[in-house]
């Protein structure tokens, strides 16, 4: 055997070890780990001594007063979650295909991407497959990994290009952003405004910088374009972005079509050169799905 090689049988991880390892990981206690999975601590720390052994790696450096994941942990945690993920999937679907259950295919998406960039992203599904009922549901950022992980969702759209460690992912549209503004800003008789003409006004974000892709997306513009931006942060989450700058004499950056909205309180301008927002399809890796296939068949990073 080449030094470092684990062999055939040296690949084949148990599902059930790496539960419990995981709960490990991710609870950073074996005491914590063992109640929760109702077994011993003894039992549960002989299953991850027996994963160490058999990976031929340390998982955890015990060395400390709190228990702390080593790298070789860190890539098996985050490979973990991902494995048991696509396990619990393929297990849904395979029961599904057994009892004959009607195609289903549920999209998630955050606030950021409008329902009709939603409805035009899924053409390809609803051309291809009439027979598949399809169901759009709104997530929080934050909350597109865990929907993910359980299931809830089959794919989730949001607006970014990094990859999160445990799902797959791509970029599959951009869109043009615009200026939305009330019907009685100063702006909103302008047929289009400049990024620069937005260096007096408060910009409306939905999340602080650093916290959200979208924000850091506009700070970035409008550094791009020589000035720092001052902030608002929306305090009404969920809706669509346009309804941001209601009541208000601040402006938003959105992708919503030219023209008024939101029965004519809201003004939607053209942005001149403005920058155009990717929209990145995130999915459960070692997963396979032909309606995911046809969602991505029109990926804009080809």
């Amino acid at each position: 055997m080449v030094p470092g090689d684990l062999g055939s049988g040296g690949r084949v991880l148990d599902l059930h070890r790496l539960q419990q390892f995981l709960a490990v990981a991710e609870l950073s206690s074996f005491t914590s780990a063992a109640a929760e999975l109702h077994i011993t601590q003894q039992a549960l720390s002989s299953s991850v001594r027996q994963l160490e052994k058999q990976l031929r790696v340390e998982l955890f450096d015990r060395s400390g007063r709190q228990l702390v994941l080593t790298d070789a942990g860190e890539v098996l945690r985050d490979g973990t979650r991902a494995l048991l993920a696509a396990s619990d999937a393929l297990y849904r679907r395979t029961y599904e295909a057994g009892i004959a259950a009607p195609p289903a295919f549920v999209v998630g998406h955050t606030p950021a991407i409008t329902a009709d960039e939603v409805y035009d992203l899924i053409e390809p599904v609803r051309a291809a497959r009439p027979d598949v009922s399809v169901t759009v549901r709104q997530l929080f950022p934050d909350a597109i990994a865990a929907a993910l992980h359980q299931g809830a969702v089959d794919v989730a759209l949001r607006r970014g290009v990094a990859s999160p460690a445990d799902l797959a992912s791509a970029v599959i549209a951009y869109h043009p952003v615009r200026v939305a503004v009330a019907r009685p800003h100063r702006l909103a008789d302008r047929t289009a405004v400049t990024v620069r003409d937005l260096q007096d006004e408060q910009i409306v974000i939905w999340a602080p910088p650093g916290a959200s892709y979208y924000t850091d997306f506009i700070l970035s513009t409008c550094r791009r374009a020589g000035f720092e931006p001052r902030f608002v942060v929306n305090h009404i989450q969920g809706t669509p972005p346009v309804t941001a700058v209601v009541g208000t004499d601040h402006v938003a950056i959105v992708t919503a079509p030219a023209g008024q909205a939101l029965g004519g309180r809201v003004q939607v301008v053209d942005l001149k050169e403005g920058p155009v927002a990717p929209t990145q399809a995130l999915w459960l890796p070692h997963t396979t799905s032909g309606l995911r296939d046809l969602l991505l068949s029109t990926r804009a990073d080809g």
